[in-house]
């Protein structure tokens, strides 16, 4: 027996001999793979497109020249604002409505006086021509875009290109007041050594001036793709960007599609998209035991009562999106027809999404925190193009699949 447990303790040390060192390669190679996986740069296919009228052509290469481009108005086009202005029909709001109802009617009849009476579209023009705007032919269709650049660089700095993308219901306009604090920070009270940018701010196709596409399926990745076209037309490999509302979703996806050419992304808005059993949990957990969750104070401040701060108001102010990503040409036309009509839908948005207390104020509360000349050009920019219906396509197209 003595003889035989020595045998058996010799077989086993020998398996162990081997085992043990198989399990921990097996274990380690594991890990190694794990840990390159993680650090692995998982990209999104670029992929080509055409946005143009009719069939692709055949032969012949794309235009690509960059073509200056200036905003111009005429008699006509403020005749006619004017006209469809004093035309305007008014359903009386409900008496201590405030915005809980929408656009309260009663400040928009201030605001519709303000746009035919004192409201200077000529002026504003010139306003939107001081940075220079171009156009050019990318997949079919014509982008425009401004382009910024720095009238003085201290000796020895390097221009960083910045690309800026707006979203919906903005423009380009929403970042004419902060281009100066990047173009030239030491002429603005800034430090000298800050960085030095050159800007340039493109209109998605179809919001403004940038012509919209005649195809299905133009969504947040083709624009991207356009976009790193459009930088790479300019002559710039690598370059920042920023982003905030569909702008946040069209830079994050050309981060994810060029990566080497991505210097930097800065952000607004953050989609983040927390599913299932772990979300579930921390929701139910939060609200009493927060730190084991992960939650600081001001979390729980922001998420609780969980409903009412998240399932009711996303009701309540989502109605928007849910026709614009089904039938966006159905409201849309109504918008495009009356100027009325489009201000209120649109500055209805810059009131509840500026501070959601602005729903109890008779006036939105718009123009404490805005000018009205500022909040009707960018008006004027979606009335002048006729873009409203193809900038809420925007939504539609996206929706209809995973991006």
């Amino acid at each position: 027996e003595s003889i035989l447990s020595r045998i058996r303790s010799f077989e086993y040390s020998q398996k162990n001999a081997v085992l043990v060192p198989a399990a921990a390669l097996g274990v380690g190679g594991m890990l190694i793979y794990w840990l390159r996986s993680r650090h692995k740069t998982k990209t999104i296919e670029m992929g080509n497109g055409w946005w143009g009228a009719g069939e692709r052509p055949l032969k012949g290469k794309e235009d690509e020249s960059i073509r200056p481009f200036k905003i111009e108005t005429s008699d006509q086009e403020i005749e006619d604002l004017h006209r469809r202005l004093e035309q305007a029909r008014y359903a009386p709001p409900l008496e201590g409505a405030a915005f809980h109802y929408g656009f309260n009617s009663s400040y928009l009849r201030k605001v519709v006086a303000y746009w035919r009476n004192q409201f200077d579209w000529r002026k504003q023009v010139e306003v939107l021509n001081k940075y220079p705007h171009f156009q050019t032919t990318i997949e079919g269709i014509d982008i425009h875009f401004i382009h910024v650049k720095p009238s003085y660089v201290p000796h020895g700095r390097a221009v960083q290109p910045l690309l800026m993308v707006h979203g919906w219901p903005g423009s380009f306009y929403e970042f004419y007041k902060i281009i100066p604090l990047l173009t030239e920070p030491a002429g603005h009270g800034l430090n000298e050594g800050d960085v030095v940018f050159e800007v340039i701010c493109p209109s998605i196709p179809g919001y403004g001036f940038s012509e919209a596409p005649h195809q299905k399926g133009f969504d947040s990745i083709a624009t991207a793709r356009i976009f790193h076209k459009l930088m790479n037309r300019l002559g710039f490999k690598e370059y920042y960007l920023q982003g905030g509302d569909w702008g946040s979703q069209i830079t994050t996806i050309m981060a994810q599609m060029l990566p080497q050419s991505v210097k930097g992304l800065h952000l607004n808005l953050i989609f983040i998209n927390r599913q299932g059993l772990r979300r579930m949990i921390s929701v139910m957990l939060g609200a009493y035991v927060p730190w084991l969750v992960g939650l600081t104070r001001e979390d729980v401040k922001r998420t609780y009562p969980f409903m009412q701060k998240n399932v009711y108001e996303l009701l309540r102010e989502s109605g928007y999106l849910h026709i614009q990503a089904t039938k966006p040409d159905t409201a849309g036309c109504g918008l495009n027809d009356s100027p009325v009509g489009l201000a209120a839908y649109i500055l209805e948005k810059f009131s509840t999404w500026t501070d959601k207390s602005f729903l109890h104020k008779d006036d939105g509360g718009l123009e404490s925190k805005y000018c009205l000349d500022d909040l009707l050009t960018n008006v004027m920019i979606y009335w002048v193009t006729s873009s409203i219906v193809s900038s809420m396509r925007f939504y539609k197209e996206n929706m209809s699949k995973d991006p």
